[in-house]
């Protein structure tokens, strides 16, 4: 029983992850790496480091369904992924790098922005 219960935060935490990635187009790792710290109780280094791993596929799936039911366009997303990949290697050559106090901030930066965006674009 106990052997059940280890799994049902993280797998909890993914389908939250999903779903918002699949709702948004992306933003799950928004909504994983806190529960990974908290609920989960990963070190913040390792929950920000899991929440890549876990939505790379996430990532995958959403755009795959989106390709099929006629929302995505390969062709203008490919500057965009050019970029995005070398902005990937350098955050990840950084992250080692990086305190945990500033990525915290700058994750908090990122979401108070978000947030405040969305909010104002109604």
């Amino acid at each position: 029983m106990a052997q059940k219960r280890m799994w049902l935060r993280p797998a909890v935490s993914g389908a939250l992850a999903g779903a918002v990635n699949g709702f948004f187009g992306g933003g799950g790792g928004m909504v994983l790496v806190p529960l990974l710290s908290g609920w989960c109780q990963l070190g913040e280094r390792r929950a920000f480091a899991t929440s890549v791993a876990v939505i790379l596929p996430l990532c995958v799936l959403s755009a795959g369904i989106y390709l099929f039911r006629g929302g995505l366009d390969l062709m203008a997303a490919l500057p965009y992924l050019l970029g995005g990949l070398l902005g990937g290697w350098l955050g990840g050559w950084l992250f080692k790098g990086l305190s945990m106090d500033w990525l915290r901030r700058g994750f908090g930066l990122l979401l108070l922005y978000g947030g405040v965006k969305s909010l104002f674009a109604l």
